[in-house]
């Protein structure tokens, strides 16, 4: 017994070792876990979808009566799911590539003006190099700490914004993730079912891909329940696996609800959940109160700077004032939205 198990053990690590050779990629746990978590993932769309086609006969007619509506929930359908890829793939803003790029832009500017770069205390927009990033980065790093320090209040210690695992300078908002091991812009929460963080590079397409996927679970629904509703003659076993297959896709539904008013309300007030969670932990943010969104430029700037944001180009903000917190931190008058205040 103890040979055989020993022989199916090597014969599958044989096959893993043969698997990897030709799939490099896979070799990190991180990643193969990931790819099963979006294998997973595609596999249900495809066996609600197919139960509902398959058991479905009224809804195959309808394909023929009204194509554009069956057509219209195939397009919703293609588009989550590369609304889907399209957000696991992309970069949610590293703070190791920010740094490259400025650091790159200060050599430039350098050597075009004969001039030592200064840095001001306002908003800095930075445009990123798509060069493939790393851990070592072969550029000055005093331009970036310089720009780093102006962006935080005078006297503030360097250790409270130096990473202690990448050991370089976090601008305001950033957080360093355990999962991808770098530092991100604009931090929102490590996603599993993605395999790649939420930060200020990708939290508009995710905010997309949860609205997608919510209209999609939501008519899914409502096809399910017209097919339960019809007055057909059919098998017991088929709406059993209707309706638990409708218990789940409520369940689902009820979550990713919730999840998409909750980001809405963080786009609307410039926030993520991370500032919101873990406010009392940011040693930045202690100070302020509850209901003072820091970061917040009214609803539709707070809109603006979200939908309209490009995906190559991050605008490190500074702290904000004093000044600027007692203003925001003032309640709300009738003259204030006559004005256009919140906005």
């Amino acid at each position: 017994m103890i040979m055989d198990a020993c022989y199916h053990r090597d014969f599958s690590d044989r096959i893993m070792d043969r698997y990897i050779r030709f799939f490099p990629c896979l070799s990190d746990p991180a990643r193969r876990s990931s790819l099963g978590l979006k294998v997973a993932l595609v596999m249900l769309h495809l066996v609600y979808a197919g139960v509902l086609f398959a058991l479905d006969r009224h809804l195959i007619e309808e394909i023929k009566i009204k194509p554009w509506y069956t057509a219209s929930y195939l397009l919703l359908f293609v588009a989550t799911l590369i609304q889907y890829f399209l957000t696991s793939c992309s970069s949610p803003g590293y703070v190791l590539d920010a740094m490259r790029a400025a650091n790159e832009k200060d050599i430039a500017f350098i050597k075009a003006s004969k001039q030592p770069a200064s840095s001001n205390n306002v908003n800095v927009v930075v445009t990123i190099d798509r060069s493939p990033s790393g851990n070592n980065v072969q550029a000055d790093v005093t331009s970036w700490t310089k720009m780093v320090m102006d962006m935080y209040p005078p006297r503030t210690p360097l250790r409270n914004f130096t990473c202690s695992y990448c050991h370089v300078e976090q601008p305001p908002r950033t957080k360093h993730c355990h999962d991808c091991d770098r530092c991100v812009l604009q931090f929102d929460h490590h996603c599993v079912w993605l395999g790649t963080c939420i930060g200020q590079g990708n939290h508009c397409r995710f905010w997309w891909y949860i609205f997608e996927e919510t209209a999609l679970c939501l008519w899914t629904g409502i096809l399910f329940i017209s097919y339960l509703k019809a007055d057909i003659v059919r098998a017991w076993w088929k709406d059993a696996i209707v309706i638990v297959l409708l218990i789940t896709l409520s369940i689902a539904l009820i979550f990713l609800l919730l999840l998409l008013l909750f980001h809405s309300y963080l786009v609307v007030t410039n926030q993520t959940t991370y500032e919101l969670v873990r406010r009392r932990r940011i040693f930045y943010l202690r100070g302020i109160p509850e209901r003072v969104y820091p970061f917040s430029k009214g609803v539709c700037h707070n809109l603006y700077d979200f939908c309209c944001h490009r995906s190559n180009i991050y605008n490190l903000e500074p702290l904000p004032s004093a000044q600027m917190l007692e203003e925001r931190s003032r309640p709300y008058t009738c003259s204030d939205i006559m004005r256009c205040r919140c906005c």
